[in-house]
């Protein structure tokens, strides 16, 4: 493929197979109806905070794939990034944020993330969170990319849990917030360019309609499409997938975070080692007990996530081993400052007084996503995202570690304040509409999607994980092609083969937009390409049409 300069035509590609508008038949005089001021989709903390947000507005349901308290954040170890510390400042964390992510950051945002950032620690602490201290001040922990120590934690490595646990208690005390559970989003229903409503399906109560003034995304990733991932099974890119065939634009989709340090045990989970392990003076070491990341990186175990990344990545090709170590038997009380870590390791008979703890690298957290504008608005008039699933511009090409909480707890705020404010500005109710949807029948070969979906995954890690290369990237392309040729022209009646329709459609967003971006730049590696200063900035934008996809190479402002 031809290099183009930033800024060159819009091109559009028809791929082989229909990029279907919505993803099931529906009747709106059929199905169950229900009205809100604002749909919240996802429980995580941005879906959470955007709820509690926007219900000082008016009526909210928050519905949510799983369990209520079933979400990423619940997963988080690290803890939550922000200047609250002596010596610390917003300025210098955004220093550091914009270094991190290679200058393709937006600052407006990033400025709106470090400002705001300690006001939502403050509101936490009312909320009654219950973070760790010493001596009577907050104790603030140190992770790869920042200069100061300014890491917020709970239970040493549980301030997922906690945070969990504080919007949870808030939420249930809030009657103007319904939360449906296990609750899942199949598309936007959109008029004349607006969402008006949400298809989802219970499995007590079928197929219903939510009929808001205003929609909240707040979904969550797409780890699952890697085989590796520390991801929890929810993370299919349900969302991502339904903005997609709605219209908005989905951003720097190649930029995957991959985190250099999960359990790596045959058969065991991809349990998470957080980084502030390494902030608290860890070694990386291979099976000969020897530290090897001084020779890539001044910062060593410090260095930012891909850095690692791609330093162990490198060191286990080289090495022929199938995982490197963590060696924290030199930290006197590991276990009172990582708990949550220590139990994972003695499940397995892991002695953290003798034994290393065996790690590699997984895919961790999507960087890009639906873009979004500063106000959390997105290109489709009445939706809105917030987390992991937007682009808001913060991380850049690389997201510097434990600023994702914050990002969930400043951008969910604006997007239920923005959410709330125009639902209210509008007195009439949600407008209902006669809509129904007929997909034409197929008549192609259908394929074993249980099959499809685990070769997916191990598609995705051999040929668009840490490293990447043109040709593998343009035999992914064909080959997800093919298998979208026989699968997305279905019509299906069950979560299961709607995750792999939207797993095909997100892992083609990716694939597509790493081989557009021929440079390394950020989390994004390309193994045959150039240095990041051999192009100007620019991202990378995909948009669902009729005919097929649009491509854009958008200039960084």
């Amino acid at each position: 493929m031809e290099s183009r300069r930033a800024g060159d035509e819009l091109r559009t590609m028809a791929p082989i197979y229909d990029l279907r508008r919505y993803l099931t038949d529906f009747d709106s005089s059929r199905a169950g109806n229900i009205l809100t001021d604002v749909l919240v989709i996802g429980s995580g903390v941005a879906g959470a905070r955007a709820a509690i947000e926007a219900a000082e507005f008016g009526l909210v349901v928050l519905m949510t794939k799983g369990r209520f308290d079933e979400s990423t954040t619940s997963y988080a170890q690290g803890g939550i990034a922000a200047a609250v510390g002596p010596g610390d400042s917003p300025d210098q964390h955004f220093q550091d944020t914009m270094t991190v992510g290679c200058g393709l950051n937006d600052p407006k945002a990033v400025r709106l993330l470090v400002h705001e950032g300690p006001q939502r620690i403050e509101e936490l602490l009312h909320w009654g969170a219950r973070f760790d201290r010493e001596k009577g001040s907050l104790s603030l922990g140190r992770e790869g990319g920042h200069r100061v120590n300014r890491i917020v934690h709970a239970q040493g490595d549980q301030t997922g849990r906690e945070l969990t646990r504080v919007v949870t208690e808030k939420i249930r005390r809030m009657s103007s917030i319904r939360v449906f559970e296990h609750c899942f989003l199949l598309d936007f229903i959109t008029v004349d360019g607006r969402c008006i409503a949400a298809t989802t399906f219970h499995p007590r109560h079928g197929h219903q309609l939510i009929w808001a003034k205003q929609t909240i995304l707040a979904s969550g990733g797409c780890g699952q499409i890697w085989r590796e991932t520390t991801n929890p099974p929810t993370a299919t890119g349900d969302g991502l997938a339904a903005a997609f065939r709605a219209g908005a634009e989905l951003f720097d989709m190649e930029f995957m975070q991959f985190h250099p340090t999960t359990l790596y045990l045959a058969g065991a989970g991809r349990h998470l080692i957080s980084e502030a392990v390494r902030g608290e003076g860890a070694h990386l070491v291979d099976r000969h007990g020897e530290r090897f990341m001084h020779r890539f990186h001044p910062d060593a175990e410090l260095a930012p996530r891909d850095v690692v990344s791609r330093a162990i990545h490198r060191h286990l090709l080289s090495t022929r081993s199938p995982c490197v170590y963590l060696d924290v038997r030199h930290l006197d009380h590991f276990a009172e400052r990582f708990p949550h870590i220590a139990n994972i390791c003695a499940d397995f008979s892991i002695d953290l007084r003798k034994d290393r703890i065996p790690v590699r690298p997984t895919a961790h957290y999507l960087v890009g996503g639906v873009r979004t504008n500063p106000d959390a608005t997105t290109g489709v008039t009445g939706l809105l995202a917030c987390g992991e699933v937007a682009a808001s511009g913060v991380h850049g090409a690389n997201r510097i570690a434990s600023n994702s909480l914050l990002e969930g707890l400043v951008f969910g705020r604006i997007a239920g304040e923005t959410a709330g404010r125009r639902a209210a500005d509008d007195p009439r109710p949600p407008a209902m509409h006669p809509i129904r949807n007929r997909n034409d029948k197929s008549a192609r070969t259908e394929l074993d999607l249980g099959d499809i979906g685990s070769s997916l995954r191990s598609l995705m890690w051999r040929n668009v994980g840490i490293e990447r290369r043109g040709d593998r990237l343009e035999e992914t392309q064909d080959i997800l092609d093919f298998w979208g040729h026989y699968t997305l022209d279905k019509t299906f009646d069950d979560p299961d083969s709607w995750i792999v329709q939207n797993e095909l459609t997100v892992a083609r967003a990716v694939a597509r937009s790493a081989l557009e971006r021929t440079e390394s730049v950020g989390v994004h590696f390309r193994s045959d390409g150039g240095d990041s200063t051999a192009a100007s900035p620019y991202h990378v934008v995909l948009r669902r049409t009729d005919g097929g996809l649009r491509i854009e190479r958008m200039p960084h402002a």
